[in-house]
């Protein structure tokens, strides 16, 4: 019988492997996410039952620009790649040297403009009866969108451009079309996309859901050491798992939170520091966006007070955010309020040194925002963020952020607010 003596088998942890990975300064998220993939695997697809924007609703689209395009004396607009090409006609497509464009006519089906070699790869996305024009290498791109316009008698009345047309497209318009009188297509594009849909507001609710879900998933696994990468990366995973895509996970640690978008210095996590993640997803292309402030361990007396200050700061937004009432009202009942606590004056730190709320959809910020001056009113449909933080550089920063809409009612949230520091989740 062998007298050597047998060391008892080991079984690490999750709370074990994360933390010998956190310890490890040469170890990346990576070993984080391998740390966390039993509980990952648990997770599941919550997007099941959405339904993506269809072809009823973008004729609906195409229809309320083409009615909005007559109404300012519009012949046509013009868009490149991005999400408002999405949203009229479903391509998804890139920006580079090599144009595609898709062209909305004031009548008539709408016409989308690409190189030769590209038309099989553009189809893949078109969701709309549209004719497609192409341009061989040694031609000009613009000379094809005359020429469309040209052919629908369009070349004489004005043009509209997206504002996210590049200039050099602008001139090259100018080039072959000198007579032409070229403006902006705000009064059209963001007339139409400003105002959601119940179908465009429901998968937000649906991406908001998920962003939520990966919360809840994640805050308990944020350890003592942790970065904001390798917190960010958790988020990450579990939005993926959940079904959501991605947009950002911003997670600011300390200090760090003092700055709305962080700081390049490495921040870990430490007991008594506040912990600042805003975070969002894309789901069937509409997004969320939800910031949550905690403390890792004990909240002092002094961040509790900071926290409720914000808490209030949000409802103040929601309660000011009325149809009919301009946009940038809504920050200066924020603002009025932090004066009268001590913040600011204006944008001033300490205080709220960003604006109040961004539109949102599509894009994580779209027009209009709820920002002083701004004088477009409230009508429903709209969509925005409310996130009124407060900003103490060199200690802190808190932010609460939750999305509302607005109805013929009033505000709607899509995520509720959290109560308290110490529940941040609700």
């Amino acid at each position: 019988m062998s007298t050597a003596r047998h060391k008892p088998s080991f079984s690490p942890s999750r709370r074990d492997l994360l933390s010998l990975a956190i310890a490890a300064p040469l170890l990346s998220s990576t070993a984080i996410l391998r740390a966390a993939e039993p509980d990952l695997s648990a997770l599941s697809d919550i997007t099941g039952a959405t339904r993506p924007i269809d072809a009823t609703e973008r004729a609906a689209r195409l229809a309320r620009a083409q009615s909005l395009m007559k109404a300012a004396g519009i012949g046509a607009v013009l868009i490149e790649p991005g999400s408002s090409m999405i949203y009229f006609t479903g391509v998804r497509w890139h920006t580079s040297e090599r144009l595609t464009l898709a062209i909305l006519p004031v009548e008539g089906e709408p016409c989308i403009v690409t190189p030769f070699f590209e038309e099989p790869s553009v189809r893949e996305t078109l969701a709309v009866p549209a004719e497609v024009r192409v341009w061989q290498e040694d031609e000009n791109p613009l000379a094809v969108v005359s020429a469309f316009l040209r052919d629908r008698k369009l070349a004489a009345r004005p043009i509209g451009l997206e504002a996210e047309v590049r200039y050099f497209a602008y001139a090259g318009l100018q080039r072959v079309l000198p007579d032409a009188r070229i403006v902006s297509a705000d009064p059209v594009v963001r007339a139409c996309r400003m105002i959601k849909t119940p179908a465009e507001i429901a998968l937000m609710q649906a991406a908001t859901e998920v962003t939520l879900a990966a919360y809840r998933w994640t805050k308990p696994r944020v350890e003592k050491g942790m970065t904001g990468p390798e917190i960010g990366a958790l988020m990450n995973a579990a939005t993926k798992k959940l079904g959501g895509a991605p947009e950002f996970a911003l997670a600011l640690t300390g200090e760090a939170s003092a700055y709305p978008h962080g700081s390049r210095e490495i921040h870990r996590v430490a007991d008594g520091q506040v912990v600042l993640m805003d975070c969002g997803c894309t789901v069937q292309g509409y997004q969320s966006d939800i910031s949550r402030t905690w403390v890792h361990g004990a909240a002092t007396a002094d961040q509790r007070k900071t926290w409720d200050q914000v808490a209030r700061g949000q409802q103040i937004a929601f309660a000011a955010a009325k149809i009919g009432a301009p946009a940038g009202s809504v920050d200066d009942a924020v603002r009025r309020h932090y004066e009268t606590l001590g913040y600011g004056p204006g944008y001033k730190l300490p205080g709220l040194s960003h604006r109040t709320g961004h539109g949102i959809g599509m894009d994580g910020h779209e027009p209009v925002n709820l920002v002083r001056g701004e004088t477009i009113r409230l009508a429903a449909g709209m969509c925005f963020s409310d996130e009124p933080g407060i900003y103490m550089p060199g200690r802190y920063g808190v932010r609460i952020e939750d999305c509302f809409h607005m109805t013929d009612a009033g505000p709607k949230w899509f995520s509720e607010p959290p109560k308290s520091i110490d529940a941040p989740l609700g």
